[in-house]
Order: C-alpha cells, then sequence, then structure tokens
C-alpha cells in the first residue's frame, strides 16, 4: 500500500502564498488591460464626437462659401482682375509673370472700404479662389487662380452667371420647401415657393428668364465644347440639328460654327426665342415641346443628373431626353 507524502505545512504554505501572488498579479494584468483597452475606445469615440462637433459647422455655415463666391462675382472682384494691369511696359509685365492688384487698388476700384473688402479676400484666399503674393515685406497682391478665372463674366469657361442663377432668392427658396415635397404635401417646391413652375415664372419675370438663359449657356459651353472636340464623328453626315430648350441658342452657335454645313434649329419657349440673338446657320422657333418637335436628323435635350433631380423635386413635369 503506497504511503502518501506527509504535509509539510511550510512549504505548502509558500507554494500557496506564490500560487496566491500569481493569480493576483495575472488579475492586475487583466485589469490593466480591460482597462486600457476601454480607455482606448472612449478615446477613438471621444475623437468620433469631437471630428462630429467640427463636422456640424460646415452644415451650419455650409452656405457660405457660394454666398461669398457670389458676392465676389456681384462686385466684380474676378473681372477687375482680369482687366488689371500692374506694368507700364511689356517687360514689366514680362518681369511681374503674374497680374495682381493690392487690396487697396481694389477697394478703390470697387469704391469700398478696405475693412469690409478684407474679410471677403480673405475668406477668397483661405479657400484657394485667389492667391496671396508677397510685393514686399508690407504689401500683398492678389492673383487669379484656376477657379476664380471661372467667375469672370465674359471669359469663355465661364461659370459666373451659373452661380448668380443658383443663389438667386428665386432659387434658393424651393429648397426650404424639399422636406415637404418629400412628404407628398407640395405638389411642386417651386411652384409651392412662388405659386408658377420654373417657365411660367421665368415667362412673367424677363430678367429670371435671362439669368436662366445666361446661366444654360455656361453649361452648354462646357458640354458642347467637350463634344465637339471628343465625338467629331457624330456630326459629319448631320444636316440639320434641333435643339430642345436651346436658350438663347449658344450650343447651337458652337455646334454650327465648327461644324458650318450644319443648320441648327434653337426650339424654346416663345419668350425665350424672342430675346435669342441672331445667328447665321441658326434658326429660333418659339413652341412647346409638349406639343410638338420640329423635324430634323438630330433632336437633342441637354440635361445633366444634378439637373434631373434638381427638376423632378421642384416640377410635376416628366423629364425625357430626344435622341434622333
Amino acid at each position: 500500500m503506497q504511503q502518501l507524502t506527509p504535509f509539510n505545512k511550510p512549504h505548502h504554505v509558500k507554494v500557496f502564498l506564490f500560487t496566491g501572488i500569481l493569480i493576483l498579479i495575472y488579475s492586475h494584468i487583466q485589469s490593466e488591460r480591460k482597462m486600457d483597452s476601454e480607455t482606448k475606445f472612449e478615446n477613438i469615440i471621444s475623437k468620433e464626437e469631437a471630428a462630429a462637433q467640427q463636422e456640424i459647422w460646415k452644415f451650419v455655415f455650409g452656405f457660405t462659401p457660394m454666398v461669398v463666391v457670389m458676392c465676389a462675382i456681384e462686385l466684380g472682384i474676378p473681372d477687375i482682375l482680369e482687366n488689371h494691369d500692374t506694368s507700364e511696359t511689356m517687360q514689366e509685365l514680362w518681369d511681374c509673370l503674374i497680374t495682381s492688384i493690392t487690396l487697396a487698388e481694389l477697394a478703390s476700384k470697387i469704391g469700398c472700404p478696405m475693412p469690409t473688402l478684407h474679410r471677403i479676400r480673405r475668406f477668397l484666399v483661405q479657400y484657394k479662389i485667389f492667391q496671396e503674393i508677397a510685393l514686399s515685406e508690407t504689401c500683398f497682391g492678389y492673383a487669379h487662380m484656376p477657379l476664380s478665372q471661372l467667375l469672370t463674366t465674359h471669359g469663355k469657361l465661364s461659370m459666373a452667371d451659373f452661380v448668380l442663377l443658383e443663389s438667386s432668392p428665386v432659387m434658393l427658396a424651393p429648397w426650404h420647401k424639399l422636406s415637404a415635397r418629400v412628404l407628398g404635401k407640395e405638389g411642386s417646391a417651386f411652384g409651392a415657393a412662388h405659386g408658377d413652375d420654373v417657365w411660367g415664372y421665368a415667362a412673367a419675370n424677363p430678367d429670371h428668364s435671362k439669368l436662366i438663359d445666361h446661366a444654360m449657356a455656361c453649361d452648354a459651353r462646357l458640354a458642347v465644347g467637350a463634344v465637339i472636340e471628343g465625338c467629331p464623328e457624330v456630326f459629319r453626315q448631320l444636316r440639320t440639328v434641333v435643339d430642345v430648350g436651346g436658350g438663347d441658342g449658344t450650343a447651337l452657335r458652337l455646334i454650327v460654327a465648327a461644324c458650318p454645313w450644319i443648320s441648327g434649329i434653337n426650339f424654346d419657349l416663345p419668350h425665350v426665342v424672342s430675346v435669342a440673338p441672331a445667328c447665321m446657320g441658326v434658326e429660333h422657333i418659339g413652341g412647346d415641346m409638349f406639343d410638338h418637335v420640329p423635324k430634323a436628323d438630330v433632336v437633342y435635350l441637354m440635361v445633366s443628373l444634378f439637373s434631373l433631380l434638381e427638376f423632378s423635386l421642384f416640377s410635376n413635369i416628366q423629364v425625357f431626353i430626344l435622341i434622333g
């Protein structure tokens, strides 16, 4: 029969104490790890909350860049800079390379106080719409950036009129009816804001109609120029083209200039074509595309994805694209 090992009290007490110490150390390490994980998680949450608190201000003041750019256009800042010559000789212009204007010169040309203009200027520089150039240790000039060149009123690729249209009170008011439109409480956001659809309002308000035409011309210069350059074969077999909703005929003027064998028909509402400028190779015809469209080799309607969204929210009319 096997004999049991006699109990060595001092020895076993040491073993128990050592084991207990190990358990305490392990528990402490696990507790530290848990606290560390919780701290890291809390730090992540804290960073996300801090980021959210910063991000919310973009929605509070999200309108600011649009209205400041609108202000710059209305003050004529891009045009003043475009037409400003800082040199007296061609050599000085060559040495300068970049045409710039000081804040004092700009304020003088606009006819406004420097302090108020300084705030607008600072915002435009911060958003990299214009650039600041050091002319000396104490004097700074302001020059065009690629973005600001799109804000000149007579630039080849100007988008100034489009900015002025979309930032106008008339076009901003329907957005305040968006939730009602989504809930089905309003048939048309634009109609709820102005008592008529976009086209009826434009017919009754010539200044707004003119602004729409100029804005659409901005879009046409960008889009049609790209199509003509990128897809010239599309136009080679065509003889007649109808632009439905062609506004002042900018798109067709570009097409006819690049493809003189084409005869264009600019088809839009009567009040629109009545003020459209005459152009050789383009005939302006007034009418309603929902009643009829003039015949031609190709009939097209220029739209954009954003315009489709905006139009569908603002009106009850179904938008469709006509192709030849």
